[in-house]
Formats: C-alpha cells, sequence, structure tokens
C-alpha cells in the first residue's frame, strides 16, 4: 500500500538485563538473562517467585523528588526511556514543529502499583485520604500524556491497551500516522510496572507463570517441551519513528524502515490462541501484504515466543502455515527467553531489537531452548549471536483477548 516512508532513528530501553541500548544489544547478542527472584515484594506466599525485573534503576536518579512521588513507575519508566529515544535521534527541538510531533505508549496494565497502594489507604484511613494524583498514575493514558508534556509534543497522543500487544499495536499505529501524514515524527512504545502482589498473584491464580523458583535464568524456555509457564517482567521499550524524507533532511542516523503492519483478532477465548495459529497467521499475511513484501523475503522472525505451552506451539504453527516449507530456512529467535514477558512493554523492547538487527545485520541467541517441543522444529537460533543478511524482517505480538499483530521491517 503506498503512503510517505517511515524509518525508525531512535531507541530507548529499560529491561530486566539491561537499562541502555547498548548494553542491551550487548547482553542479548550474549544471551544474558535478567531473571531472578522477585525482590518488589516478599515472594514467599506465591507459587511462582521469580521475575524479570528492571536492572539497576533508582527512579531519584533520574528525576526530581516531586516527580517520582506524582507518578507510577510505568510513567517513569517511559519518561526514562523516551528521554533515551530522543537522544539518539538527534533531535533539535528549535527546528522540529510540535504540531507534527505525537505520542502513542502502550500499557497492559497500567499504574497497578499505585491501585494496590492507594486501596490500602481507602481501606486503613478512609477514602478522603486518597492522594489527589491516584487516578493520572494509575491510568495507562499518562504514560503518553508525560511524555508530551515534557517535550511538547502537539501531534496524535493516546494509549493503547491490547494486553501483550499493547505497544506492538502503539507503534503499528504511530507508523500509520507518518505514513498518511497525520504527523512527521512519534515517540512510541509501552511501558509496563505490574511485578507487584496482585499481578503476580492473579497470573499464578490462573497457573500462566513458570514455578522453576531454583533455576531463575533457566525458567524462560520459549518452544522448548519443559517450559512451565511464562516469567513476569517490567520495563519499557521507546522508538523514534520519523518521515523519511524529514530523518533524510536532517542528517538523522536510520536503524531501518517499518513497511507495513497487520492486524487480527482469534475471537476464539479470553487466554488461549485459536487453534493452529489462524488469528497470528492471519497478522503475519497481513503485514507482508501491507508492505508489498512476499514470505520468499523474509530473512528474520522476532517471535512472541512467551515460554506458554498452547501460545509457543500456535506461534509455530501459524510460521508454518504462512511460510511453508521456508519457514525452516528464516531465522527465528525469542527475546523474552533472556527477559521474561515485559507484558504490554515486551513488543517495544522488541521491535527495538530488530532494529538493532537490522543496522547490526545480527540476530541474538534464543536461550534454554534444549529440547524442542513437536511442532517447534523451526531454526530458533540456539547456538549464539549469528551474523546473517537481514533484508526483510518481522516480530510479531499476541495478547490475552486474541489481540494479534505483526510488523514489516527493511534494512536500509
Amino acid at each position: 500500500m503506498s503512503g510517505r516512508r517511515c524509518v525508525i532513528t531512535g531507541l530507548g530501553v529499560l529491561t530486566p538485563n539491561a537499562n541502555r541500548v547498548d548494553s542491551f544489544w550487548k547482553n542479548c547478542l550474549n544471551g544474558i538473562s535478567g531473571v531472578g527472584r522477585i525482590t518488589h515484594f516478599d515472594p514467599s506466599n506465591v507459587a511462582s517467585q521469580i521475575a524479570g525485573e528492571v536492572f539497576e534503576f533508582n527512579p531519584e536518579d533520574h528525576f526530581d523528588k516531586r516527580v517520582v512521588r506524582r507518578n507510577d513507575n510505568v510513567q517513569l519508566y517511559a519518561l526514562y526511556t523516551a528521554d533515551q529515544a530522543i537522544k539518539d535521534s538527534g533531535i533539535d527541538f528549535d527546528s522540529v514543529n510540535g504540531d507534527r510531533f505525537g505520542c502513542i505508549i502502550g500499557s497492559g496494565i497500567g499504574g497497578l502499583e499505585t491501585l494496590e497502594k492507594q486501596h490500602t489507604v481507602k481501606l486503613e484511613k478512609g477514602p478522603s485520604k486518597i492522594s489527589p494524583f491516584f487516578i493520572p498514575m494509575m491510568i495507562s493514558d499518562m504514560c503518553a500524556g508525560a511524555v508530551a508534556l515534557k517535550y511538547g509534543l502537539r501531534g496524535p497522543n493516546y494509549a493503547t491497551v491490547s494486553a501483550c500487544a499493547s505497544s506492538t499495536h502503539a507503534i503499528a499505529d504511530a507508523f500509520r500516522m507518518i505514513r498518511w501524514g497525520d504527523a512527521d515524527m512519534m515517540v512510541s512504545g509501552g511501558s509496563e510496572a505490574s511485578i507487584t502482589e496482585l499481578a503476580v498473584g492473579g497470573f499464578c491464580s490462573a497457573r500462566a507463570l513458570s514455578t522453576r523458583n531454583d533455576e531463575p535464568e533457566r525458567a524462560s524456555r520459549p518452544f522448548d517441551r519443559d517450559r512451565d509457564g511464562f516469567i513476569i517482567a517490567e520495563g519499557s521499550g521507546m522508538v523514534v519513528l520519523e518521515e523519511y524524507e524529514h530523518a533524510k533532511k536532517r542528517g538523522a542516523n536510520i536503524y531501518g524502515e517499518i513497511l507495513g503492519c497487520g492486524y487480527s483478532c482469534d475471537a476464539y477465548h479470553i487466554t488461549a490462541p485459536a487453534p493452529n495459529g489462524e488469528g497470528a497467521a492471519r497478522a503475519i499475511s497481513s503485514a507482508m501484504r501491507d508492505g508489498s513484501v512476499s514470505p520468499d523475503e523474509i530473512d528474520y522472525i522476532n517471535s512472541h515466543g512467551t515460554s506458554t505451552d498452547l501460545g509457543d506451539v500456535a506461534e509455530a504453527q501459524a510460521i508454518k502455515s504462512v511460510f511453508g516449507e521456508r519457514a525452516t530456512k528464516i531465522a527465528i529467535n525469542s527475546t523474552k527467553s533472556m527477559l521474561g514477558h515485559l507484558l504490554g512493554a515486551a513488543g517495544a523492547a522488541e521491535v527495538a531489537i530488530v532494529a538493532l538487527s537490522l543496522k547490526n545485520q545480527v540476530v541474538h541467541p534464543t536461550i534454554n531452548l534444549e529440547n524442542p517441543e513437536d511442532g517447534c522444529d523451526l531454526d530458533f537460533v540456539t547456538e549464539g549471536a549469528r551474523e546473517i543478511k537481514i533484508d526483510y524482517a518481522l516480530s510479531n505480538s499476541f495478547g490475552f483477548g486474541g489481540h494479534n499483530v505483526s510488523i514489516l521491517f527493511k534494512s536500509v
């Protein structure tokens, strides 16, 4: 489909294995896990006692104390990574029209820690003692609001909430804003700060989380027959997207180009994927169709790869149904094998990985995949980082509720 070209000119990350882009890239190439025992609260009363907590991040090292008090971690993480991405892009705000600069940031859960704390305040002290900042600290759209307020971004601004597909939807929407002329630049991505008793307890009750508590670094095992659930994680990923001629004119560093995106819904079950990955396959096919690229041209797929029983098999089946015999010739990896699952922020961190892979022509390994599950017989890059020629790549995200989105990328 025709339209203006959209390129990636800035990256920012805060993840369980790194808090800067350079260390994130290095640690992912080296297969370094960020999963460990939960420290945000005493996890002894829950079945899953491990998580991917953000790496060596103290908000007061980066923000004024008043900013810290008035924002949930979900907004602070977004502000931190947006600042990275904007600085990385080299934007000169004196020469940028803020009316043409927007911000779309996804979060699956929003300020859950604030909700828990203020609910306790209500129970112990009554509703009159609830913080006046409770609502803006809790609602998901305030990540985009806070970033726009800080930088004067007056273009399109909203949140996407589609569970584990939230930030991928955000980036896909931002791409379309640029493609169709609604903006020249967009900050987009996702943020999540949900390693709390309520979230972990809820996922444990749903039997969704791994209980491999004695081996946290080995617990996230996408596509492995010994996987026993996903690892809850937190963090943020952010990208700066820009219209190609706008980026070229100012001499911006370009990581890669977004060519298309595909959306679909399983309309099957609140948590389980559609049989045979049918909905995921439609999203993947739609993204390639949107970008006018054939299945034979795809070199690399960053998978959703959550380490869940049904999800991994469904995604492998989806890839096989779309690519046929060529599916085994495509390099596929799972960033979640090292980070755990950042929920609504996962897709944005994975888009950053794809951008770095395009720029460097290297893909990181999938760790902990030792005994592939039946049907998961694809090339999951288990031997270590691999140099390959990448012209076209895909990133997949699939969320509870049947939300599926895939983004198509091209090297520049």
